[in-house]
């Protein structure tokens, strides 16, 4: 797929996230806007899935392991075909299969349940362990918030993983700089992310701009190649990318639209399509 496509499925999945978190009236839109070409690569250029077969065993798995970036992954989920795109607007309401965090028991395409921080990489670990053991041959990609790395149980996960030597496995950062109390350097900070992915036995592959495809591209199929460890991939990204008044704001970490910010988000979105065109 070029990356003229891939750009469109991106703009579609921040149409999405806009759309969820403005009719929930709460949500994540800052994190699940960084990851949106992320999100969009994943799903309509590296893994083997298949919306018509959610469950088929040699499937590539993917775990959200920042949660609350559940409006990203439904987007994208509802742009490949899992469900349709009109379900987006249950977001968080009482009864809808779309809750706040991810449920893989029911929504299609949602392969482990997360939203407790630190967790979703031992999730993909337990994955990538099994399929070593039973000589599956799929992946399994985890993106990780920058915040979230904070968590202590990361790392032993990540000791686990590299120790195991869990080359089946792809680990991703969402580095935008930014978590819900501020920036992350501030706050309790992680940095040098890529030396401690090193330190527990990682190939560690730095993104500069984790918005841009060839760079998506490059990386991605660097991992594939990596083998005997596991993979971490660093992406610098923007929070709250493509909407104007949410990039770099710490404040659209965990905040929905109002009626106004809602059609200017909706407006800029338009435009960045007509400009592809």
């Amino acid at each position: 797929m070029d990356n003229q496509e891939l750009k469109r499925h991106a703009l579609n999945v921040r149409r999405g996230i806009i759309e969820g978190t403005h009719a929930a009236k709460s949500g994540h839109p800052g994190g699940s806007l960084s990851s949106a070409e992320i999100f969009t690569y994943l799903y309509f250029e590296e893994m083997n899935v298949d919306p018509k077969d959610p469950k088929k065993a040699d499937r590539d798995r993917f775990v959200l392991s920042k949660g609350h970036t559940a409006p990203g992954l439904y987007s994208v989920l509802a742009e490949k075909g899992y469900f349709p795109a009109s379900d987006l607007k249950s977001l968080r309401h009482v009864g809808a299969h779309l809750q706040g965090h991810p449920c893989a028991t029911h929504t299609p395409g949602v392969d482990a349940s997360s939203g407790s921080l630190g967790q979703g990489i031992s999730v993909a670990c337990g994955m990538a362990m099994s399929a070593k053991l039973f000589k599956d041959d799929f992946r399994v990609y985890t993106l990780l918030g920058d915040g979230e790395i904070e968590e202590g149980q990361v790392w032993e996960a990540a000791m686990f993983a590299g120790f195991r030597k869990l080359d089946n496995l792809c680990v991703i950062v969402d580095n935008n700089g930014l978590q819900i109390d501020g920036p992350i350097d501030q706050v309790n900070s992680p940095y040098p992310i890529p030396d401690k992915f090193k330190a527990f036995n990682f190939h560690v592959i730095e993104v500069n701009d984790g918005n841009d495809f060839d760079e998506l591209r490059a990386a991605f199929k660097e991992a594939k190649e990596t083998k005997g460890m596991p993979t971490a991939i660093i992406c610098k990204t923007v929070k709250g990318k493509g909407i104007s008044y949410m990039e770099n704001q710490v404040g659209w970490h965990g905040k929905a639209p109002n009626d106004d910010e809602y059609n200017t988000a909706m407006e800029e979105l338009k435009k960045a399509e007509e400009a592809l065109s």
